[in-house]
């Protein structure tokens, strides 16, 4: 038996919502066991993007805002989405430099997830930024944000505390730790990275 055939049969579909950002589709289904369902799938027109700034002393920049969709503040590594035409690495840089004034002139990925499998297809990247250059920010007018320059030590306390529970920060920082242990760092950015971890 092929465990990666797709046991699903969508027998109808239909998009019941829809706006910029997502699409809510309802699908009528046979289940795995062959017996009639249904399914209902968020479909996202942006890959979301994340990324790790680390400059020559090892700190890294955490964004703080209040996420709608929680109803609580958060702080997460700067992200928001890559649109279609566009890639993960130049909309994670465009992210950066909006939320937080900063350029890099190197970027490496750092990990890629599937963000919540069981009800949407969203996928997301984090990338770690490096050889930076500081300038103003230009948020959206969508987002109140807070700065934060930390060591890249203090970051990872802050998942392992739960005080970060942003899953694009959450993978990031920890995969970013699990690399640095591993020697996998790009080596431009591998001495700063040990530094921040310390």
């Amino acid at each position: 038996m092929d465990e990666t055939r797709n046991p699903w049969k969508s027998l109808s579909q239909e998009v019941r919502y829809e706006n910029p950002w997502i699409r809510v589709v309802h699908h009528e289904v046979l289940n795995p066991s062959g017996k009639p369902g249904i399914y209902g799938v968020v479909q996202y027109r942006n890959l979301a993007v994340g990324v790790i700034p680390v400059d020559q002393d090892g700190h890294t920049w955490l964004v703080g805002q209040y996420r709608f969709p929680l109803d609580r503040y958060s702080w997460e590594i700067p992200e928001g989405g890559a649109p279609e035409g566009s890639t993960g690495q130049e909309s994670a840089l465009r992210e950066l430099q909006e939320e937080t004034g900063l350029a890099a002139s190197s970027i490496a990925e750092v990990v890629r997830l599937d963000l919540s499998n069981s009800v949407s297809n969203e996928s997301g990247v984090v990338y770690l930024a490096w050889d930076l250059t500081q300038g103003q920010p230009a948020p959206e007018e969508t987002e109140q944000l807070k700065l934060r320059r930390v060591p890249l030590k203090e970051a990872v306390a802050l998942v392992l505390d739960g005080t970060i529970t942003d899953s694009l920060s959450v993978a990031g920082l920890l995969r970013l730790r699990l690399l640095h242990d591993d020697g996998r760092i790009p080596a431009g950015a591998a001495e700063a990275v040990a530094r921040g971890l310390a």
